[in-house]
């Protein structure tokens, strides 16, 4: 089960998120997610537990603790979906003025 860690302390490395997780059961992954330009962690991450029973008790108990001055914020993980916002559109009608006759 992929569940949704948000909230993070910037300076929590993912051996320590993975030991508050592992008082619940197994974890398969742990993965914090990191800003591509600056390299810096983006306050986010994504725990994988092996069973899907311990996933749900890891969400019930994490969800809402404090982490060094943080509330953690604990859900299933959604998929991720192909629209990602932003990019290449350009809208409107080319601007320009309208031609009065």
């Amino acid at each position: 089960m992929k569940i949704y860690v948000g909230n993070l302390p910037y300076d929590i490395t993912e051996e320590e998120l993975r030991g508050e997780f592992a008082a619940f059961g197994e974890v398969a992954s742990v993965n914090i997610i990191m800003d591509r330009y600056s390299g810096r962690p983006k306050g986010f991450g994504f725990v994988e537990m092996a069973v899907v029973a311990e996933g749900q008790a890891a969400i019930t108990g994490m969800n809402g603790k404090t982490l060094r001055d943080r509330t953690l914020n604990v859900d299933a993980a959604r998929p991720r979906s192909d629209d990602r916002g932003g990019g290449g559109g350009f809208g409107g009608s080319g601007g320009g003025r309208s031609k009065r006759y």
